[in-house]
């Protein structure tokens, strides 16, 4: 081979090693959630992009099998031309010819290796990462056929080091995760706040996150500061604490101050004017449930959620009723003050 030739192949090879840089980089940093919809519309080359990022270890094994033989090649194959080429212009110096050629041997392998690790290496990894997505797609398809290619060989490869991996107790994965945990979540969420990539003026999202860290007992409302009404009371006493409070809702205590249920001021309004003066019935009194006060928010919403219920007595680990938990409130955690017109 002619030391022109070698060049030329010098070159064809870093190509070669770059695309599967490239195309590693681009199976592990591209965002399935923006590839799924793609593929969804019927774009063929998003559908294999899937398909390589579902079988993530077979496409590395892959990667790792290009970039292994095309490195052999480029040392091989370019260090003998370039060190043929430098032996002329070294020849000129009237240095030994062993000395002519230990310097053209470290010269060809510094070249030769800064011509790898820029052009081969860094520069298509520098563009798979800036640009994922768009890389995944338009790799995705040519490293997949030459995996279908090479598929016994890789196939040896890749189960020997899912057993060598296995041995040190670890399974192997063959996709590359693409779920985050709710603290990974929030963490995105902070950081592109930061970066300016996501706005959140209101606190919706960073309430969000919270909320799933708060327990009952943060929210609920002591029972001294509770605006009740004793269980026997009428539709003009409801009547009246609404033209004092405002509150539409009103809890019900016995003798000695134990919530017993809720009176809704609309469950009254129809009723005769002779009964406005006797204890409301007792179907129109709503039953409380109980939540513990430890118990997760979250959770204390589902529950009142299930059952329609608006308010909720909230017992301690004795179970003693230390409060009363409202629907309002929770939500005002998750979306800010909500702001009650009729309240005094």
């Amino acid at each position: 081979m002619s030391d022109w030739g070698g060049l030329l192949w010098l070159v064809l090879l870093l190509v070669v090693n770059g695309f599967f840089v490239a195309a590693e980089f681009a199976v592990i940093s591209a965002r399935r959630s923006q590839v799924e919809p793609l593929a969804e519309e019927g774009r063929r080359s998003a559908r294999t992009a899937l398909s390589a990022m579902e079988h993530a270890t077979l496409m590395l094994s892959t990667t790792q099998l290009g970039i292994t033989v095309a490195s052999l090649l480029i040392l091989e194959v370019s260090e003998p031309a370039i060190h043929h080429l430098l032996d002329v212009p070294l020849g000129l110096t009237g240095l030994p010819e062993e000395a002519i050629g230990a310097i053209g041997f470290v010269i060809a392998l510094i070249i030769v290796t800064f011509l790898h690790v820029v052009f081969g290496e860094l520069v298509p990894k520098n563009i798979a990462f800036s640009a994922p997505n768009r890389s995944v797609l338009l790799l995705a398809t040519p490293l997949v056929f030459v995996s279908r290619v090479f598929k016994p060989v890789i196939a040896v490869l890749n189960g020997t080091t899912n057993g060598l991996v296995r041995l040190f107790g670890v399974e192997p994965r063959s996709e590359a995760s693409s779920t985050f945990t709710l603290d990974e979540v929030a963490t995105i969420v902070d950081t592109s706040r930061r970066e300016g990539t996501l706005q959140d003026a209101s606190g919706t999202l960073s309430a969000t996150f919270e909320f799933t860290e708060k327990r009952v007992a943060e929210v609920t409302v002591p029972l001294a500061r509770i605006v009740s009404l004793g269980e026997d009371a009428t539709p003009a006493d409801l009547e009246r604490a609404v033209a004092h409070s405002g509150f539409s809702r009103y809890v019900l205590v016995d003798g000695s101050g134990e919530p017993v249920g809720y009176l809704h001021l609309k469950d009254v309004l129809d009723l005769d004017d002779d009964e406005t003066d006797r204890p409301v019935p007792a179907k129109f009194v709503r039953q409380l449930i109980s939540v513990f006060s430890d118990a997760e928010l979250e959770d204390a919403l589902a529950t009142m959620r299930r059952g329609g219920n608006h308010l909720a007595r909230v017992f301690d680990a004795q179970g003693t009723t230390i409060g009363i938990l409202f629907l309002e409130d929770v939500i005002e955690e998750l979306v800010g003050e909500v702001h009650d017109a009729t309240r005094r």
